[in-house]
């Protein structure tokens, strides 16, 4: 079998099984909220966000267009499929290691910063085309900040609009209301979150002479979406009880918002062609939303590890990329 073939496959395979792996770490935050206030059932909640997600991914190829050329240049890159398998080696180790421990931490930094990093390692700091890396950069800073913000805004106006009306009442009508804003937000989360690996798939492609075109082709967008589905039905537990739980005590008032604003956020970026990532978006806005409720009834050390876990991805898939790289290019 031709070598540069069975390297296609190879990544083609990686980045099916970093979606999956997505979809039961990441997708876990779109639905923490309506399990831990009791509007879904587990069962029925992964149900929902797995079907929701899988609609999301067929929706938009915009996303995706943007991790394909908006990193590197795949036409003059080095040694290519080394760089995109060993960054999807190292996105998908640092998945799983902050899976384990339960930290919801951002696959969309590590996918990211293992490009990003591996690239270095193939040609130096020249390869990367600072211009679009540093915009998806901006985004995935400007975009938690944002959602802290709407958060705090919108449960602030709920506040203002219910507040005379009775608190058991409320939350029961919140709790109905609360099925519809999770399938929002997963539907959001896959318009954006799914489109990272066809880009990888389609920036696999084009290294390799397979295609010429950023256009998303069909199976790719097919195939990563029924990955994220599939991962998204495993379902991601760990993450669901760190992001539902040890926040703030999630009522399902505070949930219809934290929602709201997350699928907002996520589906105005996935409109302008950012990716963002969808647990930072989701957890800022369940903090402004607490905020907003009850500042003190924020569990701040849960927050304050998250954010350390943030500002740590980038720096270390990248790392990991590029000794990835280095130990795969021994034997390719």
């Amino acid at each position: 079998m031709d070598s540069i073939f069975l390297i296609t496959i190879l990544i083609v395979i990686f980045a099916l099984a970093f979606d999956f792996i997505n979809g039961f770490h990441d997708t876990a935050n779109a639905i923490a909220t309506s399990v831990s206030t009791k509007a879904l059932k587990p069962r029925h909640a992964i149900i929902l966000a797995a079907t929701m997600n899988f609609v999301g991914a067929m929706t938009f190829t915009g996303v995706a267009k943007t991790i394909t050329k908006g990193i590197v240049d795949p036409f003059t890159l080095p040694n290519g499929s080394t760089v995109i398998l060993a960054a999807l080696i190292a996105a998908i180790v640092w998945n799983l290691v902050t899976w384990y421990y339960g930290i919801p931490s951002s696959s969309s930094h590590a996918l990211i910063g293992a490009i990003a990093g591996a690239a270095i390692a193939a040609a130096g700091f020249s390869e990367i085309k600072w211009g679009g890396f540093l915009k998806i950069i901006e985004a995935l800073i400007i975009s938690p900040i944002l959602a802290f913000a709407v958060g705090f805004l919108v449960y602030s106006i709920i506040k203002i609009l219910f507040k005379n009306n009775n608190l058991t009442k409320t939350n029961k009508q919140f709790r109905t209301i609360q099925i519809a804003t999770a399938a929002l937000q997963s539907y959001s989360h896959g318009t954006n979150d799914a489109q990272k690996a066809m880009g990888i798939i389609t920036l696999a492609l084009m290294t390799n002479g397979f295609t010429k075109s950023d256009d998303i082709q069909l199976w790719v967008q097919l195939s990563c979406a029924i990955a994220m589905g599939l991962g998204t039905s495993i379902g991601g537990w760990k993450i669901i009880k760190t992001v539902g739980g040890k926040i703030m005590k999630i009522r399902p008032v505070n949930g219809v918002a934290a929602d709201l604003t997350g699928a907002a956020i996520i589906f105005g970026a996935t409109l302008i062609h950012l990716p963002v990532s969808t647990t930072h978006v989701i957890s800022s806005s369940i903090l402004g939303v607490g905020s907003a409720h009850r500042i003190k009834g924020v569990k701040w050390g849960t927050a304050k590890r998250m954010v350390i876990t943030w500002f740590i991805t980038l720096p270390i898939s990248a790392t990991l990329a590029g000794l990835i790289y280095f130990v795969l290019n021994l034997f390719m």
